[in-house]
């Protein structure tokens, strides 16, 4: 669900593959390894494999999600169990690899959470009962959990999105053009959080433009907002070939406003400016055209 780079504090609040190597060092490995060696030596090469996901082409990297789901299930109970299950869930929604492995990951975590739940702090919860109830709300996967924990994720996301549903702003593209969002009400409007640093952003990126394309003689409108400065934004932009507007956000003002703290995201409005669906990850171009039909286009 985020990227394997830290350049961005964007990236920081929830698990990122990076922050794996923190949560799941070596040391915490070494440490395992003296009771039970057989299990560390699954957990070293689980993580190898997570590790990889993104080296393999879609089907493959479907079945392996699957398999890795399964073969993590069966580890003993322990954070390091926690830890493993949720950096697969975080790159599982990075496109479209099918229901049933994002099923089989969403038990996994579930399950684990179950076994070993991190403490959290008072009134927070912990980021894996995010990720957790993440899975849940926007990726329509089922899971259970009587943590208060997970209650507490849920609530926190439902407020999110009243505040999304509601938002408005207005930021200036490359070119210094003023867009703002409740000007553009008749059109359908797919508002997209990126970064140039972010390999799922730029993966879906071509999958934007194509379908920008396709539509905008309809009255579809891309804003893609980032966070980095116009030095840098812009020749990636050139490069890319991007031609849907761009829009600059500094401070991070429209990121706290949607409370972005993973990229990418994307929201579509209707042309009544109804927020009518969202990604918590990168899209393939099929599901975005899902979500953009929920605003009436075809």
């Amino acid at each position: 669900m985020h990227s394997l780079f830290l350049s961005s504090k964007r990236a920081l609040t929830l698990i990122s593959f990076a922050c794996l190597s923190a949560i799941f060092s070596a040391a915490s490995l070494t440490s395992f390894a003296q009771d039970k060696p057989d299990a560390a030596e699954q957990e070293k090469q689980i993580l190898t494999e997570i590790r990889g996901l993104r080296k393999l082409d879609d089907t493959t990297r479907a079945h392996a999600t699957k398999d890795l789901a399964l073969r993590i299930r069966q580890l003993p109970a322990d954070t390091n169990k926690v830890h493993l299950a949720g950096a697969l869930a975080t790159l599982s929604t990075e496109g479209d690899f099918g229901s049933d492995a994002l099923q089989e990951v969403t038990t996994t975590l579930a399950a684990a959470l179950r076994e070993a739940p991190p403490a959290g702090k008072p009134g927070t919860p912990d980021f894996l009962f995010v990720e957790l109830a993440s899975l849940v709300r926007y990726e329509h996967m089922k899971a259970e959990s009587d943590n208060p924990q997970f209650a507490e994720a849920m609530s926190s996301l439902e407020a999110a999105d009243s505040k999304r549903a509601t938002a408005d702003f207005t930021l200036n593209d490359l070119q210094g053009t003023s867009w703002h969002l409740k000007d553009l009400r008749g059109k359908v409007v797919l508002v997209n959080f990126w970064a140039t640093w972010c390999p799922p952003c730029r993966k879906e990126m071509p999958d934007l433009q194509a379908l920008y394309e396709k539509y905008k003689d309809q009255g579809f409108v891309v804003l893609s907002i980032s966070d980095e400065e116009a030095a840098k934004v812009a020749p990636f932009i050139a490069e890319q070939k991007i031609t849907y507007p761009v829009v600059l956000d500094p401070g991070d003002k429209v990121h706290d406003l949607y409370e972005v703290e993973g990229i990418p995201k994307s929201f579509v409005y209707d042309r009544e400016g109804k927020l009518v669906a969202q990604s918590i990850d990168m899209r393939t171009r099929n599901q975005f055209q899902e979500m953009l039909a929920r605003a009436g286009l075809q």
